[in-house]
């Protein structure tokens, strides 16, 4: 392992000037931490202030990278991670990668430096399309919610193809025959949520419109303004399911302000069970996760893979449940 006084020598510069520049502090010359930092980069070095500072001391931090801790999915799971690390003497250092490759880079390169024990990741799409280039796997690391390719990981996922039929066969058997998709871009999940609507429909020998499906960021601006779109087709559908609770919000947006009547005019379901979902007039039909149990079981994982690094990986594939309610007009 490459050490700070490695680089000091290589850079023919003493040990405290490599630690000012590493902390940006003033009064080093220019070319000297130009110097220093082309050399940092040659040799690969990688402070780590918790390894120098706690020497003695085994790290008892995990990491947690989620897609955006706005959505209510993400809450829970995160819940659920901290109480069950805590009650193993763990704290958890919480990170939100908003779907940015880049920002994920630099979570994942700070947990590293930080030498936590071990991270859980729910990947950006880039990410998880190419995991082994991006993800060191010195760290013992439980990927949750995506899928990833092409490398062994322990892996909590949800069945997301048989949850997304099971909602759209419902809407179908009970006559509705247009209806309109919002899914999330930029992550498998989406991706098998649309592979389990398009099985509904075929399984029903009906043809679905690809003007019925809206691939949109996963946030409630967008679903709002996926729901407009929906509505202003020349026949707009008369079902609209969402892939997440904040889509869901801003497709209920979209159609309040519309004055679309729900179930009489557009039937409506999404995924992801909430405070509100039962509180609103028509109750929604949702799609339950296990939230808690993919967080806690994500961390029981981690946890083992940290005493064990050997032990073979899992991938542990959860049922969800629809909880049908007035929206649908059943």
């Amino acid at each position: 392992m490459v050490s700070i006084k490695d680089v000091a020598e290589a850079a023919g510069v003493s040990t405290a000037t490599v630690s000012r520049v590493l902390a940006d502090k003033p009064h080093v010359r220019s070319e000297v931490r130009d110097q220093v930092m082309a050399v940092v980069k040659q040799l690969n070095y990688r402070p780590n202030r918790v390894a120098r500072n706690l020497r003695s001391r085994k790290s008892t931090i995990i990491g947690l990278i989620v897609s955006d801790i706005e959505n209510p999915f993400f809450q829970q799971v995160s819940r659920a991670v901290e109480d069950a690390a805590h009650g193993q003497g763990y704290s958890v250092m919480l990170c939100n990668n908003d779907e940015d490759a880049e920002k994920e880079k630099k979570y994942l390169r700070l947990l590293r430096d930080e030498n936590v024990a071990g991270i859980i990741l729910s990947p950006t799409r880039q990410t998880a399309d190419h995991f082994s280039e991006i993800v060191d796997l010195d760290i013992p690391t439980v990927v949750i919610d995506r899928r990833v390719s092409n490398v062994e990981v322990d892996n909590i996922l949800i069945d997301n193809v048989q949850a997304a039929h099971a909602m759209t066969t419902h809407l179908l058997e009970h006559g509705y025959g247009r209806i309109g998709a919002i899914f999330g871009i930029g992550s498998t999940t989406g991706r098998e949520r649309r592979q389990g609507y398009l099985k509904a429909f075929k399984e029903q020998n009906i043809q679905p419109s690809s003007d019925w499906v809206i691939h949109t960021n996963p946030r409630a601006e967008d679903g709002f303004t996926a729901t407009l779109k929906l509505l202003q087709l020349p026949e707009p559908p008369n079902a609209i399911l969402t892939s997440n609770s904040l889509l869901a919000a801003g497709a209920l947006h979209a159609l309040r302000e519309k004055g679309v009547a729900i179930p009489r005019e557009i039937a409506f379901a999404s995924f992801d069970e909430t405070t509100w979902a039962r509180l609103v007039v028509p109750a929604l039909t949702v799609v339950e996760q296990p939230t808690y149990e993919i967080g806690h079981t994500a961390t029981e994982l981690l946890l083992k893979r940290i005493q064990d690094p050997t032990r073979s990986h899992r991938e542990v594939i959860l049922k969800a449940k629809l909880n049908i309610r007035q929206s649908c007009g059943c």
